[in-house]
């Protein structure tokens, strides 16, 4: 299929689609009048890749981690993968504790505001 089928069929725009092949995340074939041709599977490699996006992976750690998937949240054991994984998430767990000290920090300059107004 053409990128724009697959833009449709996938549910992304044909820019993002020529972002996840230069990520080396999907791959296409060239037809001979330069065309990016797509099998039938990649609708579902993009399904993936928008997951696992959702989920707060980087490109670098889903280039890894996509050819280990075998369902939506399945991943076969690939060398590596696991370690990047636990990586990740501690990145997010900081960045969570970062968040939750700037909202107490918010609600208690909030706090003060209104307590000085009255």
């Amino acid at each position: 299929m053409l990128i724009g089928e697959l833009s449709r069929r996938a549910g992304v725009s044909e820019r993002l689609l020529r972002y996840y092949e230069r990520m080396e995340l999907i791959h296409s074939e060239r037809r001979a009048n330069g065309y990016r041709e797509y099998g039938d599977p990649t609708v579902e490699t993009v399904r993936r890749i928008r997951a696992l996006l959702a989920a707060g992976l980087p490109t670098r750690i889903i280039r890894q981690v996509l050819p280990c998937t075998s369902g939506e949240a399945t991943l076969r054991p690939c060398p590596g993968v696991l370690a990047g994984l636990r990586e990740q998430l501690d990145v997010l767990d900081r960045r969570a504790a970062d968040l939750e000290t700037a909202r107490r920090l918010l609600r208690r300059t909030i706090a003060a505001t209104e307590n000085a107004a009255a």
